[in-house]
């Protein structure tokens, strides 16, 4: 009996595993390490604390999209980030910027 539900266990595992990867394959979105997300976190204090124009490439399902702008707000509890170009804004989400270039 222990051994079937010690199997069943390990089943369900690989079951919840398998799904999770399916589920980061459909989304297609691209896992950084802690290295780049933290020189990417760097880059948009930098353009928020020296008002310095970056480049910001965002994720999205249709195809990356490149936005560019002055980081004018950071809201570390939410992880998102205020970029404003002329007269527009748009809050992005830390976790979905693939890379951030200063220009």
């Amino acid at each position: 009996m222990s051994k079937k539900l010690e199997d069943r266990g390990l089943l369900e595992r690989k079951s919840r595993i398998s799904r999770e990867e399916l589920e980061t394959l459909r989304r297609g979105k691209l896992l950084l390490d802690a290295e780049k997300l933290e020189e990417i976190e760097c880059t948009l204090a930098l353009s928020l604390r020296t008002h310095v124009r970056v480049t910001v490439i965002v994720y999205d399902l249709s195809g990356n999209k490149l936005l560019n702008g002055f980081v004018t707000s950071i809201h570390t509890h939410s992880r998102e980030i205020k970029l404003q170009w002329a007269e527009e804004w748009k809050w992005i989400n830390v976790d979905d910027i693939v890379e951030v270039y200063i220009v």
